[in-house]
């Protein structure tokens, strides 16, 4: 995958401590050479951060809440992650849209079906990735959407996750749910990996640190992306 580079999403409920992991696999990368995009979801862009800001803080039904995240995508894949796959650069992205199916399907009890129409509309290749044609290199010769090669599901409990989040900072909006509300999430992203477990790897969040981080790796080294 150097040609069109490589796509990795970091996944799990607020707490998992997956952020705590992409600057080590990013400083990986680019030990050995390779350009390293960073990036998050919602946001990437000037425009998708505002409409972060949106999503986190303000009030709105489902629906709405829902559009704006796939809105915030496409413009984060059109300005951002479709351009540094074809420059070859390993995208490591703080969320993509296993989170919406999880957050939004899962605990907001959004229609499923809905949620991939519009991931079909927002990320169809439609030549982002360089064939006019709509064939896309990540899968040669199919038309296809735009998803990670790899999907890092950081997966704890959420009453593990609520305890590290207690008093760590100011909660958004998502953050300040309840606790059965980060159980349907955990529950999203446990089937969002059963439909696709050719891309996720689960990974135990309870552990130490380190212990993490080192699983982290080894996935990645055992794909042969990093020696």
């Amino acid at each position: 995958m150097t040609m069109h580079g490589l796509f990795i999403s970091f996944e799990g409920i607020d707490g998992a401590g997956k952020s705590t992991h992409i600057s080590g696999l990013a400083d990986a990368f680019s030990a050995q050479g390779r350009a390293v995009t960073l990036t998050r979801e919602p946001g990437g862009t000037p425009l998708a951060e505002k409409l972060r800001a949106m999503v986190l803080g303000d009030a709105m039904d489902p629906l709405t809440e829902a559009l704006l995240i796939f809105a915030a995508r496409r413009d984060h894949l059109v300005n951002v992650i479709a351009p540094a796959l074809v420059r070859g650069d390993v995208v490591l992205c703080d969320r993509f849209t296993d989170a919406t199916f999880a957050y939004q399907g899962g605990g907001r009890g959004f229609d499923l079906d809905l949620l991939s129409t519009l991931e079909q509309w927002v990320q169809s290749d439609e030549g982002l990735l360089g064939d006019p044609a709509g064939n896309s290199p990540m899968k040669p010769e199919v038309e296809t959407v735009i998803e990670p090669h790899l999907t890092v599901w950081f997966d704890l409990p959420p009453e593990a996750a609520a305890v590290r989040l207690a008093g760590a900072r100011l909660p958004d909006k998502f953050e300040s749910q309840p606790l059965e509300f980060f159980r349907k999430v955990a529950q999203g992203y446990a089937d969002r990996q059963r439909g696709h477990p050719e891309r996720f790897a689960r990974i135990d969040a309870s552990q130490t640190r380190d212990a993490v981080w080192q699983a982290v790796r080894q996935v990645v080294v055992a794909k042969g992306w990093l020696s």
